[in-house]
């Protein structure tokens, strides 16, 4: 016999656990913090931007070296390339005419490799 799953993860009881809220309440995130990262995540939720930061994990990149990798135009990447650098997962660089791309700060190829760790668990 198939059991229910969706209604075995129903919580029965109707007791409020004040302690736990209270602790809970006292820890939770702020508001902006959340918007903040919902947005980042958000950032990280398109394939081809995924792709991106994981190529600029292993090498800083000029929009054309990126498009070729891609197999994209130009301008697509720097669409990608502008979303990623509103929410701080990249920054750039001059160098003549040549502008360089490369991961924003430490925190974000581990955050890469977290979330393909967490996918590849099962």
């Amino acid at each position: 016999m198939a059991i229910n799953q969706d209604h075995d993860a129903f919580c029965g009881c109707t007791v409020i656990h004040e302690d736990i809220v209270r602790n809970v309440k006292i820890g939770l995130t702020e508001q902006t913090q959340l918007v903040k990262m919902a947005e980042l995540f958000k950032a990280m939720s398109d394939p081809t931007r995924l792709k991106i930061v994981n190529a600029l994990m292993l090498s800083e990149m000029c929009v054309c070296d990126i498009a070729f990798l891609l197999k994209m135009t130009g301008p697509a990447v720097s669409h990608h390339l502008k979303t990623l650098r509103q929410c701080q997962l990249i920054k750039y660089r001059k160098d003549g005419k040549i502008v360089y791309y490369s991961l924003d700060d430490a925190h974000i190829a581990p955050l890469f490799k977290q979330g393909y760790e967490h996918v590849s668990e099962k």
